[in-house]
């Protein structure tokens, strides 16, 4: 399935303008604990994917749970927490908890304002990523859940929950909306997943840009074959550990 053209029309038509954005604009979107009430009701395709969703966590946990006792008693010796949770926009607006097994130190927070404050090129590379290439902050093990993505493996709680799908846009914390210009109602009109477009076209190795492009893709022409498509890409690009740190 060849998505190039598709992205060009779709980067044509997106208004990229971060500084017409505020976060005053986003004040009327839903940032509550619950769900909101004006929540339109879910299509035949919402309630189709529902069920493959927890019909596959299921799978997935099952199949997974001796690598993720393996993982846990590692993580123990190891000390420190075992999980990270970290708040995340979900489907129109509602905040929750998206989990993953810890790969940092357990005072990363503390670590990352200490390296922005003293070290202008990693301030740069976080104001434009979010991300760190060659993080400090990341543990000998947690770099090998990273490469593998195991460390999130916990997500399949999420998708049980509701909160997350196995297949849609990142979740993403509420300053990073602001990348998204005019598309973030498009955005947050589908649930988070654990793979999806951004992850089978070059993970960490793209720019946020074509990240918003390929999340406006995939909420404007999502399907269940697209779905199925992104999952079996999911598994060779995984393997491959491509993009991923």
């Amino acid at each position: 399935m060849d998505f190039e053209s598709s992205e060009i029309q779709v980067e044509s038509a997106i208004a990229f303008d971060q500084a017409a954005v505020s976060l005053r604009a986003l004040e009327p979107l839903q940032w509550e604990e619950t769900p909101s009430e004006a929540s339109p009701p879910a299509s035949p395709y919402d309630a189709v994917k529902r069920v493959l969703d927890v019909a596959g966590a299921i799978v997935l946990a099952a199949v997974f749970a001796p690598l993720i006792l393996a993982i846990v008693l590692l993580m123990r010796r190891e000390g420190g927490p075992i999980m990270y949770k970290h708040r995340r926009i979900g489907r129109h607006g509602k905040v929750f908890d998206c989990l993953k097994f810890r790969t940092m130190v357990p005072n990363a927070e503390q670590v990352l304002r200490q390296l922005l404050e003293t070290d202008p090129g990693i301030e740069a590379e976080w104001l434009r990523d979010h991300k760190l290439r060659c993080d400090p902050r990341v543990t000998p093990l947690g770099r090998f859940l990273r490469r593998t993505s195991l460390d999130e493996l916990p997500q399949l709680w999420n998708v049980l929950r509701g909160e997350m799908s196995l297949v849609g846009p990142r979740p993403v914390v509420r300053d990073e909306l602001l990348r998204y210009g005019r598309n973030v109602r498009a955005y947050l009109s589908a649930k988070p997943g654990i793979t999806g477009l951004w992850q089978i076209k070059g993970r960490n190795d793209t720019d946020y840009r074509r990240r918003v492009v390929l999340d406006t893709y995939y909420v404007r022409n999502r399907n269940l074959a697209l779905d199925l498509y992104i999952l079996l890409r999911t598994t060779g690009v995984v393997l491959g550990g491509s993009g991923a740190y």
